[in-house]
């Protein structure tokens, strides 16, 4: 695949940020570097940094070798009409973590959507809370957030709470996917991470499966 057609992540040590190649941008594992704000955050981030952030939920299986990203926004009607198809080919897989970057770009209720599920995932709750609103329709009322919740089990005070509870954590991983977003020149969502490689846009299963397949080849 030629890179001038996708992001690439690239894992060899001690290159530091390549900068744009070909339409390209190759991030390495080095830290330092860069010219000016934007250029050293984006040299600082590293592919662990994006891939393993120990404060994201993980859906999929946790010990999986491939790692899939998205960042989604609750609101993103191209997140939601693939998303119970994402879910299911990782699920069939069984070898895939599955990291649901939350980019909440749509407005205020997209960051009280994102928090109220960060905070039912400091409850045990993530999965349950992050199904329920992605099986919502595009738009979301602040109000509509908290009905759905609650009708899919979380109560949506105590979500608020533990979020609130721990919010110098869930804020700092909000921040960090925003910042990733930028260094890494994505433009909306969804947004796709396989492997190392990134795939902006909605993908239909076909290229998905084909994305997987050519990251493991990769790999």
């Amino acid at each position: 695949m030629s890179i001038t057609r996708r992001h690439v992540l690239a894992g060899t040590a001690g290159l530091g940020l390549a900068g744009l190649v070909g339409g390209a941008v190759l991030l390495t594992r080095s830290r330092g570097g860069g010219n000016g704000a934007s250029g050293t955050a984006a040299a600082e981030m590293t592919a662990d940094d994006v891939l393993h952030d120990p404060d994201n939920p993980v859906l999929g299986n946790p010990e999986g070798t491939l790692t899939i990203v998205e960042y989604f926004d609750y609101q993103c009607p191209y997140c939601k009409l693939g998303h119970a198809m994402l879910t299911r080919v990782v699920g069939e897989d069984g070898d895939i973590r599955l990291v649901m970057k939350d980019w909440p770009i749509f407005g205020a209720p997209s960051v009280l959507a994102s928090q109220l599920v960060l905070g039912a995932a400091a409850m045990g709750d993530y999965a349950q809370a992050h199904k329920a609103l992605m099986a919502t329709e595009a738009r979301l009322s602040e109000d509509r957030i908290r009905q759905v919740l609650g009708d899919g089990g979380i109560d949506t005070g105590a979500a608020l709470a533990a979020y609130r509870a721990e919010r110098d954590k869930w804020d700092g991983l909000l921040a960090r996917n925003s910042a990733q977003a930028a260094a890494l020149g994505l433009r909306g969502t969804p947004a796709f991470i396989i492997g190392r490689t990134i795939h902006p846009g909605a993908l239909d299963e076909t290229r998905l499966r084909g994305a997987i397949a050519q990251a493991r080849r990769t790999s």
